[in-house]
């Protein structure tokens, strides 16, 4: 059974949470800080986090960074109406994803579903598929192993980063839109895609090339989309 960790210091939202959550067959875990979401990743097993901003004691976004120190599994942020600037911030800092309060409970699970389903194909608690391996340059992924390595050396990507990666190496020099890609690999009508997947583009430069400010192998098209370089 796939475990969520609901994380929000207002008790009637947890508690909402966790009947929209168990209706689906899921398992939950509450936490109404960011320290006691950390302590929970630590000693249990958790294979999704949603994570409120505003929290006492410890806030979201530090308890997702502290989090991240450790693990990869995916992590949406429920954040207020309007808190545009919280948002960028919280995927720049590794969030996988973001929900608008008040929720749309069709959405909500719409959006739980699709991170958990890039979460187990990376190998985060069902075994790796029968699939294929892509190169570009130095770039390897192994879709049966989960493992994505640069000039050899293994590569720790979060789930959004994976799928991206590997859909542009899929489709080496093919330029994807971000409301081609968001479509594809959030699976979710493209609504803020540009500035969303422009974040996860740039959080894959980072680990993946050697001076990201001039990439060879991921490559902007301007006021196009982006692309994997057929060569590197």
């Amino acid at each position: 059974m796939q475990r969520i960790l609901i994380c929000d210091d207002e008790k009637d939202i947890v508690a909402a949470l966790k009947i929209y959550l168990e209706a689906e067959g899921y398992e939950t875990l509450c936490a109404y800080n960011g320290e006691e979401a950390l302590s929970i990743v630590r000693k249990e097993t958790v294979h999704l986090v949603l994570m409120d901003i505003m929290m006492p004691i410890m806030d979201g976004i530090t308890g997702m960074v502290e989090i991240r120190k450790e693990s990869n599994l995916p992590i949406i942020l429920l954040t207020a109406k309007g808190e545009d600037t919280d948002k960028i911030l919280g995927l720049n800092m590794g969030a996988d994803d973001y929900i608008t309060k008040p929720f749309n409970p069709v959405e909500l699970l719409a959006r739980v579903k699709s991170q958990l389903r890039r979460y187990l194909r990376l190998g985060g608690g069902a075994a790796a598929t029968e699939s294929g391996v892509y190169t570009v340059g130095t770039v390897s992924l192994n879709d049966k192993t989960k493992v994505v390595t640069v000039d050899g050396d293994a590569v720790a990507l979060t789930p959004t980063e994976y799928e991206i990666l590997k859909l542009l190496m899929r489709h080496p020099g093919e330029v994807l839109s971000p409301k081609e890609i968001y479509q594809r690999v959030w699976q979710d009508e493209p609504y803020g895609a540009e500035s969303t997947v422009a974040v996860h583009i740039r959080h894959l430069r980072e680990k993946i090339e050697i001076n990201p400010a001039e990439p060879r192998y991921l490559k902007v098209v301007w006021a196009q989309g982006y692309k994997m370089e057929a060569r590197g």
